[in-house]
């Protein structure tokens, strides 16, 4: 049985990522079948690697939620040749010497892959980064990526999982011959299939994928040496890319690849540009969001003509008053399309856009549909449009600040910026209170029981009855829901109350410095703005939000009835250990893991990175160190051992 799988997972890998098969499929098939007689009669030997898993045979009960043990960060977005040139200087401001590597951007799904010793233990959904979904089961119905590696490490890895366009267009012939409604584009169809809980559908459905990173501290010294190692792995790994210190070059390349882009047997949205050497990327760093040594340049969206039949003027969370397009449909990128943003009033008035224009539309990151223009050659409309003075949800004067371009409804208490705020604050990445949705809150609103978060408190299982459409047990599950939030750490809760410039991870960086929102409240600007990653603006932001009565009063009004206003994450000591030091591990460790390792290094107020420079204070070195040890000895940086580690 083991040499069967050996041969067979060989064999596999030769036809789905090498593209070079070595036997014929009579003869995979005779050795398959050999392999099924003796698993069904040895079932207690069944082997983990065994591509026998891959086909169906599972039905989950659901999706797990996956803490990433490194986090999966997005990419800064360029549409234009010029914001590449921009990047680029930003980058040969800190090393004039910088190389690139540019790679395809696969239209797909994120996911990591973690191997114990060589054998796939986890696979996971990006999610937000943070946390995804372990769909482990799914993705070993996946052909080309490896059940067991080549070689017996342990390692987490990214990339893309997509649906080849043949077997798009196979499912959607299938689809339609069932009378089923058809996938809109391959992207759509593969997140469908990794979200379905028969494994057997997943099989059928030849997804495939493209292998681009290394998620933990390498040996590897460039984006370059990871990519020829993740394929020695046995990984998949897409050839087409470019090496070079020039941005010209890599213009060149974009332009190449579009051309070819419809040729290609995947879709892919546009061409990922990094800095191509580890430690440069290391020494570069990380905004809150996305890393400052990589771009993604995409493609220009596709475009529609379509006429303006009218506009809505709608209220967000925070007061922004956005105009919305009503269009003729039209089918865009895939989807059929009927709205579609006209972002703000000076966009408006800067285009000219009036209505019963024909217009043109795209999808701004292939995502969003937005007005690009009018088609001056149709125009019919005489009149400008009309612009509100007044809030469409209040009737308070909206405010046109001069530092922003956006309509501005001031009104704490506007019903529609509460509405909005209350569906953040119950989202998941906030304080996640399971259920409640945009369409509960719309009927909570209007059956006037709650006006502000602090009322979803004081809500009963009567309260919920009487909504249209609300039984007992969801009555009684919400309840239970939005009590349950209120043990929440207070990073989610301020996170949850929408406060501008204050996403998750400043929340938490905010937390972590002052421990609590009370102090948070009354904390010195400046100190707010020292904290690394932050800044004048979010400090402003916090210190205007705390500063108002209403404010203050709604914190007070939570506390009351028992929602937790401290954080409850990690909180490193000035005086811990190692705090301000930061730490190279390296080498193998024969007693810790290299997550365990970084963990209780991390605990300990170290920050642990994957580069040896002159800003490193010490290298954990274990057996078989290579060119990190060498690089620290010459740089007269501390060594430790792992024998070190463990007394610390």
């Amino acid at each position: 049985m083991r040499e069967l799988v050996d041969l067979l997972n060989r064999y596999a890998n030769a036809y789905y990522t090498e593209d070079a098969p070595l036997v014929t499929d009579a003869e995979y098939d005779a050795l398959y079948r050999q392999l099924q007689e003796l698993e069904k009669a040895h079932p207690e030997a069944v082997l983990a690697d065994s591509p026998t898993h891959r086909v169906g045979g599972l039905v989950l009960d659901g999706f797990e939620k996956y803490q990433h043990n490194y986090r999966l960060y997005s990419l800064q977005d360029a549409f234009s040749k010029e914001e590449l040139e921009q990047f680029d200087q930003r980058v040969k401001a800190v090393y004039p010497d910088a190389r690139y590597v540019a790679e395809l951007k696969i239209d797909g799904l994120s996911v990591s892959l973690t191997y114990e010793a060589g054998e796939l233990v986890v696979g996971a959904t990006r999610g937000d980064g943070f946390v995804g979904e372990n769909i482990t089961e799914n993705l070993k119905r996946v052909k080309d990526i490896p059940l067991r590696l080549k070689e017996a490490v342990s390692v987490t890895v990214r990339g893309e999982c997509y649906m080849p366009r043949a077997s798009f267009q196979a499912l959607n012939a299938q689809r339609q011959a069932a009378g089923e409604a058809e996938f809109a584009n391959p992207r759509n169809a593969a997140a469908g299939t990794l979200r379905q809980l028969d494994t057997g559908v997943v099989a059928k459905r030849q997804l495939a994928t493209f292998l681009y990173q290394l998620a933990q501290p390498t040996e590897d010294e460039s984006q370059t040496a990871v990519l020829e190692h993740l394929q020695e792995l046995g990984f998949s790994v897409n050839p087409d890319r470019l090496v070079t210190a020039s941005m010209t070059a890599i213009w060149d390349f974009i332009q190449q690849v579009q051309t070819k882009r419809d040729q290609l047997p995947y879709d892919i949205d546009g061409v990922v540009i990094k800095v191509d050497n580890l430690e440069q990327q290391e020494e570069i760093g990380y905004t809150v969001k996305v890393p400052r040594w990589a771009i993604a340049y995409k493609f220009p969206a596709e475009e529609k003509e379509t006429q303006l039949l009218s506009v809505d003027w709608q209220v967000g969370r925070t007061g922004v008053v956005t105009p919305t397009a009503n269009l003729s449909p039209v089918n865009l990128a895939g989807t059929r399309v009927s709205r579609a943003t006209l972002h703000n009033v000076d966009y408006i008035q800067d285009k000219d856009i009036r209505i019963g224009d024909t217009v043109i539309v795209y999808k701004a990151g292939d995502i969003i549909p937005a007005v690009l223009r009018v088609v001056m050659r149709d125009r019919k409309a005489q009149q400008a449009m009309a612009v509100p003075d007044v809030c469409p949800s209040c009737g308070k004067v909206l405010e046109h600040y001069e530092d922003e371009v956006a309509l501005r409804c001031i009104n704490p208490m506007c019903p529609a910026q509460l509405k909005e705020r209350l569906i953040h604050f119950a989202s998941r990445d906030a304080m996640n209170i399971v259920g409640l949705g945009p369409s509960v809150i719309e009927k909570l609103f209007a059956a006037q029981l709650v006006s502000d978060v602090a009322d979803l408190y004081q809500l009963t299982t009567t309260d919920f009855l009487a909504l249209e459409g609300i039984k007992e047990k969801s009555a009684q599950k919400l309840v239970s829901a939005i009590a349950d939030s209120k043990a929440n750490s207070a990073d989610k809760l301020l996170f949850g109350l929408g406060i501008r410039h204050v996403g998750g991870k400043v929340s938490q960086l905010l937390l972590e410095k002052f421990h609590s929102l009370p102090a948070l409240m009354t904390a010195p600007r400046e100190e707010m703005a020292a904290i690394d990653g932050l800044g004048e603006v979010v400090a402003n932001s916090i210190s205007s939000y705390f500063s108002r009565q209403e404010s203050k009063d709604l914190l007070h009004q939570l506390e009351a009835v028992g929602v937790n206003l401290t954080y409850q994450g990690i909180v490193l000591a000035e005086q811990a250990v190692l705090a301000g030091q930061t730490i190279v591990l390296t080498g193998k460790l024969e007693r810790l893991t290299r997550k365990a390792a970084k963990e209780k290094l991390e605990s300990l107020g170290a920050k642990v990175t994957g580069s040896v420079s002159q800003k490193t204070s010490l290298v954990v070195a274990g057996a078989d160190a290579g060119s990190k040890l060498a690089k620290a000895q010459s740089l007269g940086i501390p060594v430790e051992d792992e024998a070190w580690l463990e007394n610390l």
